[in-house]
């Protein structure tokens, strides 16, 4: 099993704020699949840079109110 990257992230948390958005929902909302949600939410994948800002931008949160580092 590989290590996680150093990213948290709020996005579960978000869309039960947001009337309970689904994984597919939020994924169609911002240009990726529902897999790739679900692999954001539990730590095994990183967004990229643009995917990060669609998220937070769909929520009207700034990315770091929705991604935190875990750096050393």
């Amino acid at each position: 099993m590989g290590k996680r990257p150093p990213i948290t992230n709020r996005v579960r948390e978000l869309r039960e704020e947001h009337g309970k958005m689904s994984q597919a929902a939020l994924g169609d909302a911002v240009g990726v699949t529902r897999h790739t949600i679900i692999a954001i939410e539990q730590g095994r994948y990183s967004p990229s840079l643009e995917t990060a800002f669609r998220i937070a931008r769909l929520f009207g949160v700034g990315v770091e109110d929705v991604f935190g580092w875990e750096g050393e």
